[in-house]
């Protein structure tokens, strides 16, 4: 069955509504998150603009053409040609599209990307109050690291992912 989500890169044009998504996916968290930390998570048109001359987003579009999820990736450099790690952030879905499956399409073309820039592990971090987001990104085969950092007065928890050759 063919899936009513298409999965592109996001232009430009699009930064309206994937601010809108950022913003409408992370709304109910906000009292959760320190003011300088939720910025950072639901960022504005200069910060988008910066996000998107250093990483690729991807975007989500319903049938409609709605915009209704978006991650971003980079690859990183390690300082090896051999291995390189991928990063991923700003993984939002808005919420009446939640449970519909649109993360899980994200996540597989960003990690469909990442292997084609070379990359043989993906990095993510996310908070404490995502717990919805943190059994998905666990169910998709990611791992705590370990590595906690301050995100603005609070916890930052890194989540790893061995890439395989293949799809996974």
């Amino acid at each position: 069955m063919h899936s009513p989500i298409t999965i592109r890169l996001a232009t430009i044009a699009d930064a309206p509504a994937v601010l809108r998504c950022l913003h409408t996916a992370f709304a109910p968290y906000r009292d959760q998150y320190s003011s300088a930390a939720f910025a950072d998570t639901v960022l504005d048109p200069e910060t988008l603009r910066l996000r998107m001359e250093v990483m690729s987003i991807l975007v989500a579009l319903a049938k409609s053409g709605e915009i209704v999820g978006t991650v971003a990736y980079q690859a990183l450099d390690t300082g090896t040609s051999e291995k390189k790690d991928g990063h991923m952030r700003g993984m939002a879905v808005l919420p009446n599209q939640q449970g519909q499956g649109v993360a899980g399409l994200l996540l597989r073309a960003a990690e469909s990307e990442l292997r084609v820039l070379g990359c043989s592990r993906i990095t993510l971090d996310t908070t404490a109050p995502l717990h919805r987001a943190i059994r998905f990104y666990e169910n998709n085969g990611f791992v705590q690291s370990g590595v906690v950092a301050d995100f603005f007065g609070m916890p930052l928890y890194e989540y790893t992912k061995e890439l395989s050759d293949g799809s996974t």
